[in-house]
């Protein structure tokens, strides 16, 4: 027994011995003793050293200063409030709706430098009106547009091509509700890009252009424009570059032929029915996109396509300039080799590893393809060095490569055998 327990032990009491029967002085515990505890509970463990308070006490103390100074150099210089569109929220560090209110403020700042660029677009064209019974323009479609240039008096509107299409009188409504005359400066079928042109006394501010080849996939964007007509106008969607550089197959003429691969970018911002003209924003308020179209197949959610803008410049360009699109011509009809069947294919004498190409059916006369000595059944297979596998292809390679006038050589196979041609090429809205 050791001697805590020992002494324990001599303090117990006799049996039947009442408790104020000893002197006071033998039951009281002095001040410098141990406590006492019942006889049920276990005597206690020698406490521990408290040496550590002090040095405890400093690291608390120097942790919060480095927390405190972190923070403070996030949150940014002197800046103790972030705006949002009805007031003001202290921004205290570490709170989580200090994101929240920093990106909704930047949103919206964005959305007010660029809103009043974007206009709606009603396609008017004739037809019997039910209460005159008189033949007037009549509203068949609407789309949205983007104001981008002003100048001597006039201001131009950057649109679809389907939004116009075959219209007879355009009127353009400003996001104030201000409607005016619209006039069509040029289309053109292949971008699916048109110009308008109103008169600029009204016009307050133009949008700038950014850079389409600089964005990032996740970038924010914002798409601006009219779903479903003008009773939406100016609506707002969010979203993110989604994919560029996709290639989207297109049957301009309806037969159920491929006829283009128009070059998109793709977003999950919301793009609907009257939005088709409108503006494809990024943060910094720029125009990178003309919102274009959307797939709506029922498996598919959340895939709207855009022009880039850096492809839509050109264009803008010569519509403004000439109200059209001058592009390479060589001066002939072609069939895609896939189109043929075997035994027409045999007539060729194609090598058996030839599956794919473009065959000559006519070549026009006065023209490069004639002047080059083209000839009817040729089979193109590239074109400067390019394989050419279908007329979407060579199409691709004519209006997007080369410009009028340049140099382009061939390679077709005739009965067989590899032949090389060389042409210069003219201005038309053929092959």
């Amino acid at each position: 027994m050791d001697d805590y327990n020992r002494d324990r032990e001599e303090e117990r009491l006799e049996p039947g011995e009442p408790l104020h029967s000893r002197p006071e002085e033998e039951y009281r515990t002095p001040a410098t003793e141990e406590p006492m505890y019942s006889r049920q509970t276990p005597p206690p463990q020698p406490p521990k050293r408290r040496g550590g308070f002090w040095p405890a006490l400093f690291g608390a103390i120097l942790g919060g200063l480095l927390v405190w100074l972190l923070m403070s150099t996030l949150s940014g210089p002197n800046d103790d409030t972030a705006s949002t569109g009805t007031g003001t929220v202290n921004n205290t560090p570490g709170k989580t709706e200090q994101v929240s209110v920093t990106v909704d403020s930047d949103l919206t700042k964005v959305v007010e430098k660029s809103t009043d660029t974007v206009v709606g677009i009603t396609n008017l064209q004739r037809g019997q009106d039910f209460w005159s019974q008189s033949d007037t323009p009549q509203a068949i479609g609407s789309g949205s547009g983007v104001l981008y240039k002003k100048e001597n008096g006039k201001a131009y509107i950057v649109t679809n091509h389907h939004v116009v299409e075959d219209a007879e009188a355009l009127e353009v409504t400003l996001d104030d509700g201000t409607k005016m005359e619209g006039k069509l400066v040029g289309s053109d079928v292949w971008t699916d890009l048109a110009v308008v042109e109103v008169d600029g006394k009204d016009i307050k501010s133009t949008i700038e252009f950014g850079d389409s080849d600089a964005l990032k996939r996740g970038e924010t964007v914002i798409a601006i424009g009219n779903p479903l007509g003008l009773g939406f106008s100016g609506s707002v969607t969010v979203g993110v570059v989604s994919g560029k550089d996709r290639s989207i197959p297109i049957d301009i003429n309806k037969d159920g032929t491929v006829d283009w691969q128009a070059d998109v970018l793709q977003t999950d911002a919301a793009i609907n029915p009257g939005n088709s003209g409108g503006a494809l924003i990024n943060m910094a308020g720029q125009l990178i996109g003309i919102n274009s179209m959307k797939i709506t197949e029922e498996t598919v959610e959340g895939i709207g396509l855009a022009i880039p803008i850096n492809l839509a410049l050109p264009v803008i360009e010569q519509l403004e300039q000439t109200g059209e699109v001058n592009r390479p011509t060589m001066g002939v009809s072609l069939v895609d080799l896939r189109n043929i069947p075997v035994q027409q294919q045999s007539i060729l004498k194609l090598p058996k590893d030839v599956k794919d190409g473009v065959i000559v059916t006519e070549v026009f006369r006065n023209t490069p393809a004639q002047t080059a000595g083209v000839q009817k059944y040729d089979t193109i297979v590239e074109m400067d060095g390019k394989p050419i596998a279908d007329m979407v292809s060579l199409r691709k390679h004519l209006y997007n490569e080369k410009k009028v006038g340049d140099n382009m050589t061939m390679k077709v196979y005739r009965e067989g055998k590899p032949v090389t041609i060389d042409m210069v090429l003219k201005d038309g809205n053929s092959f």
